[in-house]
């Protein structure tokens, strides 16, 4: 069984003494630094969390400086969880050997399912708002109504194919293909097959 600390600043102008010191007073001797924002990938943690077997405990001077969200907290915990490895935070002495510390985790476990569920809730929200205000996303149509309309026509008159409609039109073939289906209703713009 080892004991590792991980500390981390946001920028190379700060620097881990406090933790550091924490660590030596706690017993801590194996110490991991990194200077990353929280909003950056973090290659020393990435490599410790590779590295740490089933026993071990993983150390943070406070929670924040492991972790970016409550959500991304609670993923890294599950991904220790499942090695078998502890974990310790000095300030807010958080240890998952103690039932309070277990407890706090699993508190933490719902925060964060309650942020994804509210978030999901704003992103609904604004969606419906916007359809309702009329605007939509994605790709714009390449063709306009009336260019299917006319397009369609001439297809169905029977003096023309499809590649030379297309090519007057400056499409592909099969995009005036979908264009003709979504116009008629039919292949994957059948009634009861649109999303």
């Amino acid at each position: 069984m080892a004991i590792y600390g991980y500390a981390r600043v946001s920028t190379t102008e700060q620097n881990t003494a406090a933790q550091l010191a924490a660590f030596r007073r706690a017993g801590i001797e194996s110490i991991v630094e990194e200077k990353r924002s929280a909003v950056k990938d973090r290659p020393e943690l990435e490599r410790l969390l590779r590295d740490l077997q089933a026993g071990d405990v993983l150390v943070v001077y406070k929670l924040d400086r492991l972790a970016r969200s409550v959500s991304h907290f609670v993923r890294v915990f599950d991904a220790l969880k499942a090695k078998g490895v502890g974990f310790r935070s000095l300030t807010e002495s958080i240890e998952t050997d103690t039932a309070q510390g277990r407890m706090f985790l699993h508190l933490l476990t719902a925060f964060a399912e309650f942020e994804r569920e509210l978030i999901r809730e704003r992103c609904l929200a604004g969606q419906r708002a916007a359809r309702a205000a009329g605007k939509t996303w994605g790709k714009a149509r390449a063709l306009s109504d009336e260019d299917v309309i006319q397009a369609s026509r001439a297809w169905r008159s029977g003096w023309y194919k499809q590649s030379t409609l297309a090519e007057m039109l400056g499409v592909s073939t099969s995009c005036l293909r979908d264009h003709i289906h979504r116009h008629e209703g039919r292949g994957r713009w059948m009634k009861g097959l649109q999303k």
